[in-house]
């Protein structure tokens, strides 16, 4: 666990360190582009804050290579992968932030990086299925994995919306996916299970370190850049531990959990529902008014939370909220053998989430009790506005 903690830390601290100095190369480079009417923010904020995630992320990398408990888990070539695939993915989320891209191009740049990490060996094998698991050939597998990265690439890159949204929603998720993968790799014996234990933490800390730039007000956008990058690595972990351990065997270890199984693949799939239903409903929205579905609009998610009332933070937190409600309770009913404390428990949370989501709508109208005595009535409303 020490080495996990390490890592975390090395990763957050080149990130964090890294997030200057490309804020100023953005500024040199002209990438801080002018602001548009969808836009939350005032200013013009620099991008290219993934080329620091992306240092963040190799340097922890490469030392985790150098630990003598880590070491082990770089058995295969897919950390080169990983490298290579972030890396390209890198360099067309930049010239997208400077210059722009065409859909088509950024599409064709997505499968190519996704082609790498199956080249090199980040590839589904097997897909759960109720009672049993349904194997992949090599060219349906690798034709689904590299569907898989690229919906999820466009889906972290969807959700960067507003300060710190992306990045928080991906570092909830990874320390859902480290939480899940060491409790399978320490106490179930599945050692191979590491690597991806150690993806998780190293990705979780590029998230933090960049969040110390990011949150709101941002002072750098981490831009398709970033967010490409992101989603990129985070669908890599998923493919990963499905090649590290058999599901026939998962079942057996943790018969009292059947979810196990099912989690490497529903987990991201959970943690990114949102962004998903807000693509889902403005590709609707936007083909029911007769517009093109790739025509932006103010519709998301994000600005309807604020245009209820909320702040940037707070709009920023309650999707945090729930996005660690959605990953978190996932993994603990894979772990925990009581599902109806943890369901439980879950729905309370959620409860709770609901309420403080509906909050400033409903201190509008005064239905908060413990706003009742403090609003005027009426009758003293008229006396004010005659009075002098």
């Amino acid at each position: 666990m020490r080495e996990y903690a390490l890592t975390f830390v090395i990763a957050a601290a080149v990130t964090y360190l890294l997030v200057p100095l490309v804020r100023r190369l953005a500024i040199a480079f002209g990438a801080a582009p002018p602001v548009r009417d969808r836009d939350v923010h005032t200013e013009p904020i620099p991008r290219l804050g993934g080329l620091a995630i992306y240092g963040g992320f190799a340097a922890a990398l490469l030392i985790s290579a150098q630990l003598p408990h880590l070491q082990n888990v770089f058995v295969a070539k897919t950390w080169i992968g990983l490298l290579l695939a972030g890396g390209l993915i890198t360099v067309i989320g930049v010239i997208d932030d400077r210059w722009g891209m065409d859909a088509l191009s950024k599409l064709a740049g997505q499968v190519a990086a996704a082609g790498i990490l199956v080249w090199q060996g980040v590839q589904l094998l097997w897909l759960p299925l109720p009672g049993t698991q349904l194997s992949l050939g090599p060219w349906l597998g690798a034709m689904v994995s590299i569907l898989l990265i690229v919906v999820t690439i466009n889906a972290v890159n969807f959700a960067d919306g507003l300060d710190g949204l992306a990045a928080g929603i991906v570092g909830i998720s990874s320390l859902a996916f480290f939480a899940y993968y060491y409790v399978v790799a320490v106490e179930q014996g599945f050692v191979r299970q590491s690597y991806p234990a150690m993806i998780a933490i190293i990705l979780a800390g590029t998230c933090v370190g960049f969040l110390f730039h990011n949150f709101h007000p941002a002072r750098v956008f981490m831009g398709d850049t970033g967010s490409m990058l992101l989603g990129l690595l985070l669908t890599s972990i998923t493919i990963t531990v499905t090649g590290q351990f058999d599901a026939n065997t998962a079942r057996e270890e943790f018969s009292s959990s059947g979810l196990v199984v099912f989690l490497p693949i529903a987990l991201p799939l959970l943690v990114i529902a949102l962004p998903l239903a807000d693509l889902v409903l403005a590709v609707l929205r936007r083909t029911l008014a007769g517009k093109s579905p790739f025509a932006p609009d103010r519709g998301h998610l994000h600005h309807r939370l604020l245009d209820m009332g909320h702040t940037h933070t707070r709009a920023v937190l309650l999707m945090y909220l729930w996005a660690g409600i959605v990953a978190f309770a996932a993994v603990s009913l894979s772990i925990f053998d009581s599902a109806l404390i943890v369901l439980t428990v879950t729905v309370l949370v959620a409860t709770c989430a609901v309420g403080l989501i509906a909050l400033p709508r409903l201190r509008r109208r005064g239905l908060l009790p413990w706003d009742r005595g403090n609003r005027p009535s009426a009758k003293a409303d008229h006396h004010r506005s005659t009075d002098g």
